[in-house]
């Protein structure tokens, strides 16, 4: 979750133009797995809706997460799964948000991998459904609805810095910042967004363009947000030794606002060069990024400790929208010595078990020590360059398909 003023302002943390055309392509990619239609009417009978979704035995599946509104009235519930069967479409979750006179239905849908989402939004449509939304499911999503939020709001207890990814997994693919503000205790919804109060200070704004929040999802968000506040700031305390060719031997572990003094120390024993590599703007700056890159509210960060106790390198992951951002930091004495990769591996991990789909890093283009880190992961890498500044993006896991 990021939203500092500061780092906003001057955007040298990410990457300037360079970010926001890499941004405009990801957000393509995704378009072309997500659809939403209004309501209306269809040319054929449900019999022929029905039967452009009918797969074939033996074909290969494919989940879909499907929302689709109806009147809250008796057989809504029914029409639209009749429907579903008709089309040889298998419920494997459902879950309902009231709203009053109508009621929002989620399922978790497996059809035949050649089914159209615009097949599966007319079969709906004709069958009472308007509004409806379908986007690709993975086998994640195959985990009833209690277990999961259980197991996030597991994660958020041990956790501070987990906050920002479980929030963003409970309510789906969504962007999540920390603002200044003051929102009431019991927070707010407001159709696409959500407001709630951040127990670090300030407001979480969650925001969802493609399909507004229900009161269900709200009430979800604020218990989490809730649980957060009570259980105070946690930090995970454990230590990885890594030892580094040559012998000599470091520590990483978590770091966060505590770690501030240490991180300015290690600041001022940096050259010039290294500090404008990493920061991208003036070197007289980058010490007051140092608190908002700490911060647990806007990513995870792992400090490398030397034996003598001193830090001598920062790898952040941060939290950018719906997208994820790595940065390293290591001191002048320490390079070349294993330390980026070493961060980098562990920072793709947690962005791997946070579900992101990939992790992109912004440097300069004369930056060969975060480029060659960047390689070592042996994952698939896109590169976009200008002006000297590069943006180097890593896939981390494959489309979403179902299992065959």
């Amino acid at each position: 979750m990021a939203d500092d003023p500061a780092v906003r302002k001057t955007d040298t943390t990410t990457g300037g133009p360079a970010r926001r055309r890499r941004r405009a392509a990801s957000a393509a990619r995704r378009g072309l797995r997500v659809w939403r239609v209004r309501p209306g009417r269809g040319r054929r009978g449900l019999r022929g809706a029905a039967a452009a979704v009918r797969r074939s035995p033996g074909r290969a599946t494919a989940l879909w997460r499907v929302r689709t509104t109806v009147r809250e009235e008796p057989g809504a519930l029914a029409r639209i799964c009749a429907a579903l069967a008709a089309g040889d479409v298998d419920i494997l979750t459902l879950q309902t948000h009231p709203l009053g006179d109508r009621t929002v239905d989620e399922f978790l849908l497996r059809a035949s991998d050649a089914v159209e989402p615009r097949e599966l939004t007319r079969l709906l449509s004709e069958a009472g459904g308007t509004d409806t939304w379908v986007e690709r499911a993975d086998a994640h999503d195959l985990v009833d609805t209690p277990t999961r939020v259980l197991n996030l709001a597991t994660r958020a207890a041990l956790d501070t810095a987990e906050l920002p990814s479980a929030l963003r997994e409970l309510l789906g693919r969504c962007s999540i910042r920390s603002v200044p503000g003051d929102t009431p205790a019991e927070g707010a919804l407001e159709g696409t967004l959500l407001r709630l109060p951040d127990p670090a200070g300030g407001e979480i704004v969650v925001e969802r363009h493609h399909v507004p929040f229900t009161p269900t999802e709200f009430a979800r968000a604020h218990a989490l947000v809730e649980l957060d506040a009570r259980l105070g700031r946690r930090t995970p305390g454990k230590r990885q030794p890594l030892t580094l060719p040559g012998g000599r031997a470091v520590t990483i572990r978590r770091a966060d606002e505590e770690d501030l003094e240490a991180a300015l120390a290690m600041h001022a024993r940096c050259s010039k060069q290294t500090l404008t590599q990493r920061y991208h703007g003036p070197v007289k700056d980058a010490d007051r990024y140092l608190r908002h890159l700490l911060s647990p509210r806007f990513g995870r960060t792992l400090a490398v400790e030397s034996a003598a106790g001193e830090l001598v390198a920062l790898g952040h992951l941060l939290w950018d929208g719906d997208e994820t951002e790595a940065a390293l930091l290591v001191e002048d004495d320490w390079q070349h010595r294993g330390i980026g990769t070493a961060l980098l591996r562990r920072l793709t991990g947690m962005a791997r078990e946070a579900r992101c789909e990939s992790v992109y890093a912004v440097t300069r283009s004369s930056n060969t020590g975060m480029v060659a880190a960047m390689r070592g992961l042996g994952l698939p890498l896109d590169y976009q360059i200008e002006e000297g500044t590069l943006v180097v993006t890593t896939t981390l896991v494959p489309a979403a398909v179902a299992p065959r």
